[in-house]
């Protein structure tokens, strides 16, 4: 009988302990984003305005919540702060492309969820438009690009695919550029080039203008510089030789003023 009493107090001591600890661990704080649990991508536009939600789940005491854009951190109305809190991206533009929003428990930054803006918008072409170079001399058309999704990108001269020469023409490309160069520029590459590139959502095209000229007659600075020096020691090295008798001329006309005035 003893034997039982104590097997049942065993039983009921462990009971005790089982619904005091457990629902501290069922009950542990979940973060959520727009009632997602985990990180995820948030498909955006240029212009558009979106609304990040973020909220505390099963909390059994007041929570502070955190809000950051990247690194640095977003200042929240006193308000917007405890169990739930909300930030508006508004105005989003093609800069805001991968940036990132994370929202996290004051106390336990481990719990967080973040949102990364996936802004799509059509190509947008920059570069210098205009160059004129001299014959043989080598020239870089750069067409800078932004895009996303990223743009399948060309070179056309008069509305034609560029015929790439060896040793003459070189393409580099990279997801920010496409650049042409052309090396020992010739009367034939002058003429109009176009930068086209194409994604899912739009075709774009920028135009840049190569004016090839003669090559000018260059006068070779260093030799006149050159003569000039020794020009200018020569004249030095003959005053010092002379100055002797330059002396002696001075001196003799000298002596002459003063016999005159007596």
């Amino acid at each position: 009988m003893a034997w039982m009493s104590t097997g049942l107090l065993r039983v009921c001591t462990f009971l005790l302990l089982l619904i005091l600890f457990l629902p501290c661990e069922m009950m542990s704080s979940v973060l959520t984003v727009n009632g997602k649990t985990e990180d995820f991508t948030l498909d955006t536009q240029p212009g558009a305005l979106e609304s990040l939600e973020c909220a505390v789940q099963n909390h059994i005491e007041a929570e502070e919540l955190l809000w950051y854009r990247n690194e640095g951190r977003v200042d929240l109305q006193a308000g917007n702060k405890i169990n739930s809190s909300s930030v508006c991206v508004s105005s989003i533009t093609e800069n805001d492309d991968g940036v990132s929003f994370t929202c996290r428990l004051q106390r336990n930054h481990t719990v967080s969820v973040s949102v990364v803006l996936n802004v799509t918008f059509a190509p947008l072409l920059s570069g210098n438009d205009f160059q004129t170079v001299e014959e043989n001399s080598d020239v870089n058309l750069v067409c800078n690009v932004k895009s996303n999704p990223q743009a399948q990108m060309m070179w056309y001269k008069e509305d034609s695919i560029i015929n790439l020469e060896k040793d003459h023409h070189r393409i580099q490309q990279t997801s920010e550029f496409l650049q042409l160069s052309i090396s020992k520029v010739k009367k034939s590459d002058n003429g109009t080039y176009r930068c086209v590139a194409t994604s899912p959502l739009k075709m774009e095209t920028k135009d840049f203008h190569l004016v090839v000229k003669d090559k000018t007659a260059r006068v070779p600075i260093e030799p006149i510089i050159a003569a000039c020096v020794v020009v200018f020691l020569t004249l030095c090295f003959g005053v010092i030789a002379r100055r002797n008798k330059i002396l002696k001329l001075f001196l003799k006309e000298k002596d002459s003023q003063k016999e005159t005035a007596l």
